[in-house]
């Protein structure tokens, strides 16, 4: 792959993996609308890898405290914020793994990946997005956490594994309707992006690893470093907005484009 290709599909993962507009999303369109070959699995791996480094070193504190309470998790006590923390987390994952091996072993996930399918989740979710966000409370912070909410919010964390959806959008989503203020909605969703990067990597990074050889290891390490430097960009650029700024405006750029892939995808 050329620096430049490599340079594009890290770009348009880290800036669109935090953003509620799917990144998942941009990464399918992106051969199919400009004629570019197809990126790989090993280059995903590798921008996903970069996006976690990204969202790790944002929300260290709240990492660091997850880490330090999985010790007394696994002895059966929650005897910390921390590992109160790790546990919602561990419960937040696991249908988006469940759901992510139906598709997998039903070979549904390549049959969703078509432009007309990314052009309804676009809109669909981009409407949902506008509506819990208009319509939730800000009652609720992200201290408060429980196993119901964070139950609930894997739930629809795992519609994310349809394209176009986007995993951030559609958490925040679900944390906007169950009443948590828009920050810390968006943290909780960080912070839930961590544990599912981490099993989806793990997977693409099994299949890959008999065949990458050392030039596809070097492409992914550049583009891992792209994609850690626009996903930390784009991380701190939407937190700091959104202490000021609805989630209109993503509403809106979701809605155009996934109109025009409407258009395209029927004409």
């Amino acid at each position: 792959m050329t620096l430049f290709h490599l340079f594009l599909v890290a770009v348009i993962q880290g800036l669109t993996e935090f953003l509620p507009v799917s990144s998942s999303g941009h990464l399918i369109l992106l051969p199919g609308l400009t004629g570019m070959a197809d990126q790989g699995q090993v280059i995903d791996v590798a921008v996903h890898v970069g996006s976690l480094g990204a969202v790790v070193l944002y929300f260290w504190r709240d990492v660091r405290g997850a880490l330090g309470g999985v010790p007394s998790l696994l002895r059966g006590r929650v005897d910390s914020q921390g590992a109160w923390l790790a546990l919602c987390l561990g419960i937040a994952t696991v249908p988006v793994i469940v759901a992510g091996l139906a598709l997998k072993l039903t070979g549904l996930d390549d049959a969703l990946r078509s432009t007309a399918v990314i052009g309804w989740t676009m809109v669909i979710f981009g409407l949902v997005l506008y509506w819990t966000d208009r319509t939730g409370a800000e009652t609720r912070t992200a201290e408060r956490w429980t196993l119901r909410d964070a139950a609930v919010m894997g739930l629809w964390q795992a519609l994310a594994l349809i394209p176009g959806t986007s995993r951030s959008g559609i958490t925040i989503s679900a944390a906007r309707w169950l009443g948590y203020a828009r920050e810390d909605a968006a943290r909780l969703a960080m912070l839930m992006s961590i544990p599912t990067i981490l099993a989806s990597g793990a997977v693409l990074g099994v299949e890959v690893a008999a065949d990458a050889d050392w030039a596809a290891l070097r492409d992914g390490a550049i583009a891992a470093a792209f994609a850690f430097v626009a996903a930390l960009l784009a991380l701190t650029l939407m937190m700091r907005l959104l202490r000021s700024v609805s989630f209109t405006p993503y509403v809106i750029y979701r809605c155009v484009l996934g109109a025009i892939l409407l258009w395209i995808a029927y004409t």
